[in-house]
């Protein structure tokens, strides 16, 4: 039996329709010192090649203590739990084209998270943009960090020496809340979460099929920086803020 490689079956899922593309939301990062939630949505990086594998590393932190009889055992003291990593690799291909230079600009906007946004310089709180990866319903994958590392490998070059096709090697970082999975002041699960924006959605419905109140879209809107809710574009990323966190 013929093995297809994931590159292959993407393409052959795509023809079908029955493809759903991971995508990496950059945002600008909170204006509030204090805030846990993205700034506004910068671009959408859609990976047009899904990743063959991706790894999530958690650890939680233990101190043990050795005890001076051999005999007897120390209870190991639990520290904490630090934030998630995720390694993925990001596929960019135009060997079909080698004038295009898309492939350099694609590279070039997975470095720019590495560096600090010109908003925030602005704003005296320099920080790089943060970023929330999502792929369809893979929600343990989806979770608000910033970018530690980018290794990019450029393996095929056209004739002029433009660059047309790389790997690019993220390394991302979870930015976790205060409390994390809680609203600190309550103990209540967080329900905070990412929506793509689809053809005929308005802040009004979501806030409806969120909160069940159309009226509480100022929350949506205030959470993502949106000046004109009548300007949702196609595939946008929203952060949904949590039900509790909405004033009815």
């Amino acid at each position: 039996m013929a093995l297809i490689s994931g590159k292959t079956a993407d393409k052959i899922a795509e023809l079908m329709g029955s493809l759903v593309h991971a995508t990496l939301a950059i945002h600008e990062p909170p204006a509030s010192k204090t805030s846990t939630k993205p700034g506004p949505l910068v671009k959408t990086f859609d990976l047009e090649f899904n990743p063959d594998q991706l790894s999530i590393n958690r650890r939680a932190d233990w101190k043990f203590t050795p005890a001076p009889n051999v005999r007897k055992t120390t209870r190991p003291e639990f520290l904490g739990t630090q934030p998630r990593e995720m390694s993925v690799e990001v596929f960019l291909d135009r060997s079909d084209d080698p004038d295009s230079n898309d492939v350099m600009k694609g590279v070039e906007a997975l470095l720019a998270c590495c560096q600090v946004t010109t908003l925030s310089y602005a704003a005296d709180r320099p920080s790089p943009p943060w970023v929330v990866f999502q792929w369809g319903s893979f929600s343990t994958a989806r979770f608000t960090a910033y970018v530690e590392s980018v290794n990019a490998s450029y393996t095929l070059f056209g004739t002029s020496g433009m660059p047309i096709r790389a790997t690019c090697q993220l390394e991302l970082r979870e930015i976790p809340s205060t409390s994390p999975g809680q609203n600190p002041t309550s103990g209540a699960l967080n329900a905070q979460r990412v929506h793509q924006v689809i053809a005929g959605d308005s802040l009004q419905s979501l806030a409806f099929q969120e909160y069940g109140d159309s009226n509480a879209w100022r929350a949506i809107a205030e959470a993502n920086g949106i000046d004109d809710p009548s300007r949702l574009r196609t595939g946008d990323e929203l952060v949904l803020p949590a039900a509790e966190q909405v004033r009815r």
